[in-house]
C-alpha cells in the first residue's frame, strides 16, 4: 500500500501540522491545568477546513477523504490531545449527516458545523446505564404530533454546553436490543435540553464532557436523521469510522510523547554524558518508534479502506486496539526516561500520559475491539 500522501491530503496535513504548532500546543497546557474549552480555537480551526475533512466541498467541508483526516488529527493530537477530540466528534457528527441526512439536513447543519459558526457538534450515545451496551438505553422519543417528545440522560457526551448541534439517539418503539432506536438533530437552545457541569477528569482536560438532560424536549420530525428504527446502525457506522480518529489521534500523543522523550535524553546527562548513550534508552526509544511506524500503518489500512467504501469493522478495531494500546506504553516509557522530571509538570509528558489513557476506553474499549475482530474472524469458519 502507498502510504505517500497525494497533493489534498498533504495540503491538510501541512495544515493541521501548522495549527497545532501555532494555535494548539502553545496553549494546551494551560488549557489543561485550567480545564479550559477552547472555543474560539476550534472555530478557527473550522475556518482553516479541519472541522469537515471528509464532508464535500458544496456542504462547506474540505472533500479530503479519511486518510487527510487521519493525517490532520495525528498532527493536531501531537499540539493539544483535548481540543483535538472536540474536532474529531464535530468531523463524525458531520460525516453522520453526510450519509444518513436529507438534503435539506444536509444544508440547514453542515456549512454550520464546517465553517466554524459553531465551535463544536457532539455525539450523544452513551447514557449512565449505558456504556459498552450502546442497545440498552432507555432515553425515549414520542411522537407528537410534527414533533419528538425527547426524555433521559446521555453520557460522556464531549464539548457538552459549547456544541451547537447535538446528535442524539433514543428509543422511538419499546423493548430491549438495539430495534426501534432513532436518532435525532438537536440544537442547542432548544427548551428541555441542558448540560450538566463537565466532568472531573483524569486528561483531556482541555475537552469538556457532560451529561446531556433531555426532559420534555421537543424535537421537528424534519430533524430525524433517517427513518425511525435504524439509530443503532447509524451509531455503531459512525464508530467504526470514530476508531479511526481514536487511533490516530492516540499516535498523535504518543509522537509528542517520544519526541519530548527523545530531546530529553539528548540533553540530560549522568555519569559523564546523556543518557541517550544508555542501551536501556536506546532500545525504549527503539521499540517506541517501531511501534509508531506499526501503528500508523494499520492505522491508514483501516482509513483507506473506509474511504473507498469497503468493509473495515475488523480494520478499524484492529488499528484502535494496537494503536491505543502501544500509545500508552509509549507515553509510560517517556515517563520513565524523564524520571522524577516525567512525573511533574514542568514537563509535557505527565499530560501525554494522562492524556492517553481515555483512548482505550472511549468509541469502544479495547476489550470491545477484541470481540468485534474475533467474531469477524470467526465468521469466516460458521
Amino acid at each position: 500500500m502507498d502510504v505517500t500522501p497525494n497533493q489534498d491530503q498533504a495540503a491538510i496535513r501541512d495544515t493541521a501540522r501548522r495549527a497545532a504548532r501555532e494555535l494548539l500546543a502553545p496553549h494546551a497546557a494551560r488549557n489543561d491545568a485550567e480545564e479550559r474549552f477552547p472555543g474560539e480555537t476550534l472555530k478557527q480551526l473550522g475556518r482553516l477546513g479541519l472541522m469537515g475533512i471528509n464532508v464535500p466541498a458544496e456542504y462547506g467541508g474540505s472533500e479530503a477523504g479519511v486518510v487527510a483526516y487521519a493525517l490532520a488529527v495525528r498532527e493536531l493530537a501531537a499540539g493539544c490531545a483535548g481540543t483535538t477530540v472536540a474536532l474529531m466528534v464535530t468531523n463524525m457528527v458531520a460525516e453522520t449527516i453526510v450519509r444518513y441526512g436529507n438534503e435539506d439536513q444536509k444544508q440547514r447543519f453542515l456549512p454550520r458545523i464546517c465553517g466554524g459558526e459553531w465551535p463544536a457538534a457532539s455525539f450523544c450515545l452513551s447514557e449512565p446505564g449505558s456504556g459498552s451496551d450502546a442497545a440498552g438505553m432507555t432515553t425515549t422519543a414520542v411522537l407528537d404530533g410534527d414533533h419528538y417528545v425527547l426524555n433521559g440522560t446521555k453520557a460522556w457526551i464531549t464539548s457538552g454546553g459549547h456544541a451547537g448541534v447535538y446528535l442524539i439517539m433514543a428509543r422511538t418503539a419499546p423493548g430491549p436490543g438495539s430495534k426501534g432506536i432513532t436518532t435525532f438533530l438537536v440544537e442547542a437552545g432548544t427548551p428541555g435540553l441542558t448540560a450538566t457541569r463537565p466532568e472531573e477528569k483524569l486528561g483531556l482536560r482541555a475537552s469538556h464532557t457532560t451529561q446531556i438532560v433531555l426532559e420534555d424536549c421537543r424535537v421537528p420530525v424534519a430533524n430525524r436523521l433517517g427513518d425511525e428504527g435504524i439509530g443503532f446502525k447509524v451509531a455503531m457506522s459512525a464508530l467504526d469510522g470514530g476508531r479511526v480518529g481514536v487511533s490516530a489521534q492516540a499516535l498523535g500523543i504518543a509522537t509528542a510523547a517520544l519526541q519530548a522523550a527523545t530531546r530529553y535524553a539528548t540533553e540530560r546527562k549522568q555519569f559523564g554524558g546523556p543518557i541517550s548513550q544508555n542501551q536501556a534508552i536506546q532500545w525504549m526509544i527503539a521499540d517506541s518508534a517501531t511501534e509508531l511506524e506499526a501503528g500508523w500503518l494499520m492505522c491508514l489500512r483501516a482509513a483507506s479502506l473506509k474511504e473507498k467504501g469497503q468493509p473495515h469493522s475488523r480494520e478499524a478495531a484492529m488499528s484502535k486496539v494496537f494503536c491505543t494500546e502501544v500509545a500508552n506504553e509509549i507515553c509510560h516509557r517517556a515517563v520513565q526516561i524523564h524520571g522524577g522530571y516525567g512525573y511533574t509538570r514542568e514537563y509535557p509528558v505527565e499530560r501525554h500520559l494522562r492524556d492517553v489513557r481515555v483512548t482505550r476506553i472511549y468509541e469502544g474499549t479495547s476489550e470491545v475491539q477484541r470481540i468485534v475482530i474475533a467474531r469477524e474472524i470467526l465468521k469466516q469458519w460458521q
